[in-house]
């Protein structure tokens, strides 16, 4: 699987982003991360973190 195909669990998210549960469940919420669900659970997909970590690194730079 590629990192573009490639789906994350919520624990995996919160990981990699240094945030709690209740944080990633906040953007999950409020669509500032999008995705998908599976049975019962979410994936997020990989590319989605990377586009959120670029575009809030470049919201900070300006």
């Amino acid at each position: 699987m590629t990192a573009g195909t490639e789906l994350l669990t919520v624990p995996q998210v919160m990981e990699r982003l240094q945030l709690g549960r209740t944080a990633v469940y906040d953007l999950l919420r409020t669509r500032q991360l999008a995705s998908i669900t599976l049975g019962r659970t979410r994936r997020i997909p990989a590319r989605v973190l990377t586009d959120f970590i670029r575009t809030r690194l470049e919201q900070d730079a300006a």
